[in-house]
Order: structure tokens, then sequence, then C-alpha cells
């Protein structure tokens, strides 16, 4: 297995790969958000799935439909060589995904026999599957399982970025430490990979003192410059993130569900139940920290191919 030419080079430039080798640190619900702001300002969008537990089905809202084939379609891409296909997300204009799920049970033993056959140039199986089908799409994210180097290689070796979410806590970066080592490794036979940024997840808006001690953490595991905390985070709500994923609904679409909702007052008055499931209103402080992730990602991508073309 060869490496990368330089056409497929190119066409994997605006690739992120969204990882951590500890789960539960956001990479599912950046995944999916970003992703869906994006194509609301009219970006054509295209996600990846690398996880068989399909978690993005649940957060887009495509669990159990037609287009969900628990990563079939991935599954036989890698396998024989051929194009990624991707197919729209339902409802949402200009998103497109080409889904995970239980069939990517198989990946792991595939590619340990492919790296046997082929070293570690095996880990550019999804690059190649992935470059022919990027060219309608201003910007693909691969959502990555945790805990699962070989499939993490796999998208640190079709990204041209690297972007890591992290909680604050012990487990995150631990996870952010684990993952700097696949990194260093994936450069070797990906040398045009690079870290976009880190992106606290799940954390308090005020708590700045906490936020510099994790920023002094990424460069003691990236390299000091390297690694930059990116500006926009996203705070902690849990009821919004339990609402995401049972009504397979983005922070926006909640927002929007909660703004259209009856009052409490209102409901009382009606005679309805107190205890009627409400959408949170924080759910338009968490659409809106999505708001300033995609912004911060799109100036950065923005920096960096002015500064490559000069």
């Amino acid at each position: 297995m060869s490496a990368l030419d330089t056409a497929q080079a190119l066409a994997l430039t605006r690739v992120i790969a969204v990882a951590n080798d500890k789960g539960g640190v956001g990479k599912t619900t950046i995944t999916a958000n970003l992703g869906a702001t994006l194509a609301r300002e009219g970006y054509k969008i295209l996600l990846v799935d690398l996880n068989r537990q399909a978690n993005l089905a649940d957060d887009l809202g495509y669990r159990d439909t037609e287009i969900d084939d628990q990563g079939a379609a991935l599954l036989m891409s890698i396998m024989t060589g051929r194009t990624l296909q991707a197919v729209p997300v339902p409802g949402r204009d200009g998103l497109f995904v080409v889904p995970g799920g239980l069939d990517l049970t198989d990946l792991t033993g595939v590619m340990v026999g492919r790296v046997q056959q082929h070293g570690r140039d095996a880990m550019l199986t999804l690059a190649k599957a992935l470059a022919p089908a990027t060219a309608p799409y201003d910007l693909i994210l691969i959502d990555t399982p945790p805990e699962n180097t070989l499939l993490i290689d796999l998208a640190l070796g079709a990204a041209r970025w690297l972007l890591m979410p992290t909680k604050t806590d012990g487990g995150g970066l631990v996870g952010m430490r684990l993952l700097a080592q696949r990194y260093a490794i994936a450069r070797e036979i990906n040398p045009a990979l690079a870290l976009l940024g880190v992106v606290l997840f799940g954390t308090s808006r005020a708590a700045t003192a906490i936020h510099r001690d994790v920023r002094t953490k990424v460069e003691q595991a990236f390299g000091i410059g390297a690694s930059p905390v990116l500006t926009a985070l996203v705070g902690h709500s849990e009821k919004v993130a339990r609402d995401a994923r049972e009504l397979g609904l983005t922070a926006h679409e909640l927002a929007a569900a909660a703004a259209a909702q009856p009052t409490w007052w209102e409901t009382r008055r009606a005679g309805n139940s107190s205890s009627e499931p409400r959408i949170s209103a924080t759910a338009s402080q968490v659409a809106a920290d999505f708001d300033k992730l995609g912004l911060e990602i799109l100036q950065l991508l923005a920096a960096a191919e002015s500064g490559a073309q000069a």
C-alpha cells in the first residue's frame, strides 16, 4: 500500500478528525452540532461516523430510518477501496453522513489484518476511500470511537486537522495525553496532519482558572505553542444534552422548540400537568456556543490556508 499522492492529499485539506481517547467528552455532540450549525449557514458538510455505537444517528434523529445501514457501506468501502458513499441527513439541507453502526465491529479485525500485511501504511485506507468523495463538501468531520486505537489511527490518517474535545476532569485529560501519542505516530504516515485546537466541553463558562490549567496541560502534551485551547467552548447543560439525544435534535433546534413552547404559566392555566416535559431555555446558550465554535474553526482554517498560499 503506497502513500497518498498529491491529488489525494489536496482532496483531504478540509477533513477534521474529532477525537479523544476518552469517551463522554463531547466528540459526537460536537460533530453533530458543528456540522448542523455550518449547514444552517449554507455550507455543505459531510460527517463520517466511525463509531459502532453510532450515537450520531441519535443526535441527528436518523436511528432506524432508511439511511441507517449500521455502517455496512462504510465497512464495504474500507474493505474494497471503493469511494465512500454519503447520504443526506433527513430534514437538514446541506448535511450529509456516512453512517456508522454495529457492522463496524468487524472493522477492527479487518484493520488488524491490513496492518500485518502492509504495516502502518494500512492506516491510509480510509483516506484513500474518502479522498474521491470530498469535492462537493466545504468541510468533512470524522467522528471517532473512544479507546480503539486502530480506528482512531484510521481517522488521523485521513485528516488534515485534529479537533480534540475534552472535559476539564482527569479522565478527559488522560484521554488527551493518550491521543497525543497516537497523533505523533500518525504524523509519520500523514505528515500534513496538524492540531486545529482543543475544545473544552461540558464546562462552566466562568471557570477561567480551570481553563488556564487545562491549557497548560495541553501544552505539556503537544508542545508549547502547538496546541491552542480554542476561545469557544461548549458549556454544561445536562438537560439540553439529554433532550438532544432523546429527541434527535441539535442545540439550535432545541432552542427553537423551547422558544415556541407555551410558558409554564400558560401550561398551568390551560390545566395541563406541571410535570409535562419541557425543553430547557438553556438550549439557546448551548446553540450560541456552537455558533462561536463554528466561526472560530472557519477563521482558523482560513488563516491556515492563507498562510499556506503565501
